[in-house]
């Protein structure tokens, strides 16, 4: 696409994708926050997956924030992704969100970059195993390190708010898929028993054919902390990978304090593993 037209787009999107969720919004000198006031959570019920038609405008097959290009998902069947959460507030309540529809920030509702909308999910703290179900109607969070922005109260029964991010399971529903019965509408924050997530997570900077190319890969970052920068060995469809990756790291400060140096490592692309 070249720049005219993607300006356009971008125009065209800007109240639905760039005013929603265009920032991280934990930082507070984003102008984000939560509301003054005490909310009750244990009132406001999960998402409850139906059939929708898509959105019109929220669907583009691609779309280009911040000079990236993110690719829109045919579908969400069988989806299932790691990584790290956010959260956005008053800064975006009663915007339009990319789907179309009013962001409300009591309600049950995420952001996504690249799933369809809408697409309901199920979002697991990987910390303490406490759940939701929620409706994603809108697209972000635009922070590499980061996979969905939930909305204020997702974020509260989830017990992320106060960090401001935490270590996720996002795994899509299918309306008409059978729900585990503590994720019922209506329900409290659900607690399963918890995945007890303190070994941490890791960045994945690059996967290789050859060892050889690997270690050069890890002798390159070693400045960024000589033992956190490993490389593991797996076998995918018969072929022997070796992954360097940067951790065990638990401090989601520490690692967006990393990823922002990896450019100055020849380094433009990487993600969040969870194992």
């Amino acid at each position: 696409m070249n720049v005219k037209r993607a300006l356009i787009l971008i125009s065209v999107l800007s109240s639905l994708i760039i005013s929603a969720c265009s920032t991280t919004k934990v930082v507070p000198t984003s102008g984000d926050a939560a509301p003054n006031k005490q909310v009750d959570v244990s009132s406001v019920p999960n998402a409850v997956p139906k059939s929708e038609p898509k959105s019109r405008y929220g669907n583009p097959k691609s779309y280009v924030v911040f000079d990236k290009r993110y690719y829109v998902m045919e579908s969400s069947q069988g989806f299932v992704e790691k990584g790290i959460a956010s959260w956005y507030g008053t800064k975006f309540h009663g915007r339009r969100t990319s789907s179309g529809e009013t962001y409300d920030m009591y309600a049950m509702t995420a952001a996504h970059k690249n799933l369809p909308l809408p697409t309901y999910v199920k979002v697991t703290n990987l910390n303490n195993g406490k759940h939701v179900i929620v409706k994603v109607n809108d697209r972000g969070p635009f922070h590499e390190n980061r996979i969905i922005d939930l909305s204020y109260t997702a974020a509260i029964k989830l017990d992320i708010i106060k960090k401001g991010t935490g270590l996720v399971e996002v795994r899509a529903i299918q309306p008409g898929e059978v729900i585990p019965s503590s994720s019922n509408e209506g329900a409290p924050v659900a607690t399963v028993p918890s995945s007890n997530n303190n070994e941490g997570f890791y960045i994945q900077v690059g996967s290789f054919g050859q060892l050889a190319n690997a270690e050069n890969l890890r002798r390159k970052l070693e400045p960024l902390g000589e033992h956190l920068i490993k490389i593991s060995q797996t076998i995918v469809t018969g072929r022997t990978l070796y992954r360097v990756r940067i951790g065990p790291l638990t401090d989601i400060d520490l690692s967006d304090s990393i990823t922002s140096k990896l450019q100055n490592y020849g380094v433009s692309e990487h993600r969040i593993v969870v194992n």
